[in-house]
This record gives structure tokens, sequence and C-alpha cells, in this order.
């Protein structure tokens, strides 16, 4: 006989486990909330902004802007090799090898647009900021050589705030992240527990698991000892 769970089966399990529904998430919410606050180290991003442009020719056509977006392909592989990074750690003096550097350094250009976004993300902001800056000023000077053209200019260099905002970790999302995995979490165990668990707690169950009608039900005789006993020491009292 193919046994079936009902809505009322699952309700009636989870009703039976709500401490736990209730325990684990709350668990999860607090834990990923000191986590994030005091233990994760922040870290803060800043952008710099260079625009690709053809030199000496004032009437730019579509295959002209085509060409540019095309090349930025290939000064994003150019501004995240050793040939820049090493001149980036020697003028900032950085403790850090090239491989490290390049995994800090976010290359795009949004909508194939001529505008690339050297982004760096860093725990000091200051440090973010000097890294993107520089970065884009020596790639400027560099691909002069490089690719023998000057069609480099930065539109927009890297700045601080006065009052930085980190960009990881992120509390609030971490937190709801952990109260839904908890809260799963414990709807598993919930049934899990549920599963492992061979006692029979109603005359339902009986019901059916025998699949045979409950004629009677043996009552409890030490609870209702139990009873009776203090209802004689109220009336002796």
């Amino acid at each position: 006989m193919e046994e079936t769970i009902s809505l009322q089966d699952i309700f009636t399990t989870l009703k039976r486990r709500l401490k736990l529904l209730l325990i684990i998430p709350l668990i999860a919410l607090v834990l990923s909330g000191l986590l994030s606050y005091f233990v994760l180290t922040p870290i803060y991003q800043s952008t710099t902004q260079i625009l690709v442009t053809q030199t000496n020719n004032e009437n730019l056509t579509q295959t002209d802007i085509r060409t540019n977006v095309e090349i930025i392909n290939t000064y994003r592989e150019i501004i995240k090799s050793p040939a820049i990074l090493d001149l980036v750690i020697q003028e900032l003096n950085l403790d850090l090898s090239v491989g490290t550097l390049s995994d800090m350094l976010n290359i795009a250009n949004e909508n194939n647009s001529q505008v690339v976004r050297i982004a760096v993300e860093h725990e000091n902001p200051a440090m973010a900021a000097n890294i993107a800056n520089t970065t884009a000023e020596i790639f400027q000077d560099r691909v002069v050589e490089l690719m023998n053209v000057d069609n480099v200019n930065i539109l927009s260099p890297a700045v601080v705030s006065d009052n930085p905002s980190p960009i990881k970790p992120n509390p609030t999302l971490n937190m709801a992240i952990a109260f839904v995995v908890g809260l799963m979490a414990a709807v598993g165990l919930a049934f899990l527990l549920e599963y492992l668990d061979p006692t029979i707690k109603s005359e339902e169950e009986i019901e059916k698991l025998l699949g045979l009608p409950l004629l009677g039900v043996v009552p409890n005789m030490d609870a209702e000892f139990q009873d009776t006993k203090k209802g004689r020491g109220n009336r002796h009292g």
C-alpha cells in the first residue's frame, strides 16, 4: 500500500517542531550578523573611467567607433598584464604580486561604449582610489609605446568620499540569506526527525497505520490517579 502525505500531515509536523523552526533560523541570523559586522573585513571600491578615442580624426564614423570598441578588449588584457601592473606596484610600493593585484581589478565597458571602467577593490578606500588612478595613468602613458597610438584619455579619476561605504560584506543581504537557509535547514531537520521518530502520537495515527477503525481508548490511569489525589488534597485543605 503506497503511503501518501497530505497537507494536514505536513502542517502537523511543522507545528510539532515549531520551536526548531524558530530557533535554527534565529541562530543563523545572529551568527551571520556577528560575522558581517565584527569578523569580515569591509571591502571598498573605487573606479576610474578612461575614454578610448581616435586621435587626429574629428569626424568619427560608425566603423571607427566599432574599431575602438574592439580595441578595448585588447586594452582590458593589457591593463591587467605585468607590463602595467608591475609599474603600478613599483609606483605605489605595494606589497602585492601581479596576480593578487590583477584579482583586485575589474575592467569593463558597459553597453559596448568607448568608456572603460577600472574598478579596484581594497580594504582601504584611499588605497583603492590610488591604485585605480595610478593604473589609468600608467596605462595612458604605456599604451603609446605598446600600441603606437595615443587614444586614451582619463575621463573621470577615482575620488574618495568623506564617508565611503563598503561594497561588501552586505550585512542585510547576508542575514536575509542566512535566515532563509536556516529556515530551509530547520524544515528539512523537522521532517527528518519526524521520519526517524517511531512513536505513535495520536489515535488518528493508529487508524492510519493499521487501516482499522478505532473502537476504544485506554485512559491514562496514572494521570487520573494524580488528578484524584489533587482533588482530595484541595478538599481537605
